[in-house]
């Protein structure tokens, strides 16, 4: 089968999206491409948001392959599946310039996961993915019919059909990814790197996939949830594939980088330096030490509320105090160039308590962040506690209730955000 695996031009005006905005290897299509060229597939993968090509050139090339079968992620990345933005025009405005030349349209990512049947309906795509997508994708490429194939939703006669729940992959054994070199030497950003001006290639990497905790906050249930950790055999061969390309930058995209002795122990002679999303309770001054020395220059943690209370009310299940919390960063700043102490805006943190503790941190050396306003995702614990299951109208609650309940955003949102059926206006009804 010919298979078309497409990253879209990314743009994200007057969203409410935060993540960051700059392209980063699509790693989902990455992993689909090496499962389907093992099956003896031939693929196209194309990276619209990377090349900078516009709509109607990449659905010209699309096209010229004449795919039995086209793939379009609905989110920019594995990395920002978990804070997407809740808007599907760009995906939409992809498959309209295809306008049908593309064979079976199949779309991957966390709206088809948590709200299979409206994302169906807003997008006119033949198939939907629900959870981790790349052996979904290969079974779908063998010519297994969708009904066949679990982790997969249809429309038939207007009414959605969902085909089991969402998947998870073992993921244990996913080959090493090899990317083109023309991709490396473009892929210029240093992902929450801000230390230094990058001057070499970046690249994402994934080390372990899922999270132990159930944050309330924290979108994945229905995907990327179950905790797994990558043998490290292909982990270590694709880095160093990536570092004979001229990577010296690289971004852990795990959703939680906890401690694993044996990784950072591999990645001490290579020479690298790297960055990681964690929660600084987990490690122990040994093991902040080892971070360091094994090239970690970058430390997103997750502190979310400056409260005990305020962190049993998100379920961190976190065992620290704010101030032994505190501690951990200050010594982790002493062994990585940069460290930041993610903070929420949460109902139970007062604003006299938030700026002094800031203030510490910054005189030893630590950003906490002006808490940002919390997204109630569809696939979040907080979506359910507000209204349930998802139905096909999650996202436009979620978004009306974001925007009803907050005056300013996150930093980087320097537009106001418009309404969700606004940015959809050209989705299907």
């Amino acid at each position: 089968m010919r298979v078309a695996l497409v990253n879209p031009p990314w743009s994200f005006e007057r969203s409410i999206y935060f993540g960051c905005r700059e392209p980063h290897l699509p790693l989902e299509l990455g992993y689909a491409r090496a499962l389907l060229e093992r099956d003896g597939h031939d693929v196209l993968m194309l990276d619209a948001h990377l090349f900078r090509q516009d709509m109607a050139e990449l659905a010209t090339e699309v096209a010229a392959f004449q795919p039995n079968m086209t793939v379009i992620p609905t989110a920019p990345s594995y990395l920002f599946w978990r804070c997407a933005p809740p808007e599907l025009r760009v995906p939409r405005a992809l498959l309209v310039a295809l306008d049908g030349r593309g064979g079976t349209t199949v779309a991957i990512g966390p709206h088809g996961s948590a709200t299979p049947g409206a994302t169906l309906r807003k997008l006119g795509a033949d198939i939907a993915v629900r959870g981790e997508s790349e052996q979904v994708i290969a079974a779908l490429a063998s010519g297994a019919p969708p009904e066949a194939v679990p982790g997969t939703a249809v429309l038939r006669c207007g009414e959605v059909r969902v085909n089991g729940p969402p998947q998870a992959t073992r993921f244990t054994d996913v080959p090493a990814l090899h990317w083109p070199s023309e991709w490396v030497r473009r892929h210029r950003h240093h992902h929450h790197r801000f230390d230094t001006t990058p001057d070499t290639p970046g690249a994402e990497v994934e080390a372990s996939r899922g999270c132990p905790y159930s944050c309330s906050f924290c979108a994945k249930i229905d995907y990327r949830d179950r905790y797994r950790r990558r043998d490290l055999a292909p982990l270590i061969e694709e880095i160093e594939s990536l570092r004979a390309q001229g990577v010296t930058y690289l971004y852990f995209i795990d959703e939680i980088f906890l401690p694993h002795r044996a990784l950072l122990e591999a990645l001490v002679p290579l020479g690298l330096q790297f960055g990681v999303q964690t929660r600084i309770d987990l490690w122990t001054p040994e093991l902040i030490a080892l971070l360091g020395r094994a090239g970690c220059v970058s430390i997103e943690a997750g502190v979310e509320s400056l409260t005990e209370d305020g962190r049993a009310a998100l379920d961190k299940k976190c065992r620290k105090t704010t101030n032994e919390l505190a501690e951990l960063l200050i010594l982790a700043r002493r062994n990585v160039a940069f460290v930041q102490a993610n903070l929420l805006s949460t109902a139970g943190d007062d604003p006299a308590l938030v700026q002094p503790w800031r203030e510490r941190l910054s005189r030893h050396g630590v950003w906490a962040n002006d808490p940002v306003p919390l997204f109630p995702y569809p696939s979040a614990p907080d979506y359910r506690r507000l209204w349930g299951a998802p139905d096909d109208l999650a996202w436009e609650r979620a978004h009306r209730h974001y925007l009803a309940q907050f005056d300013r955003f996150s930093d980087i949102q320097d537009e106001t955000p418009l309404a969700l059926q606004e940015l959809e206006a050209e989705c299907l009804p």
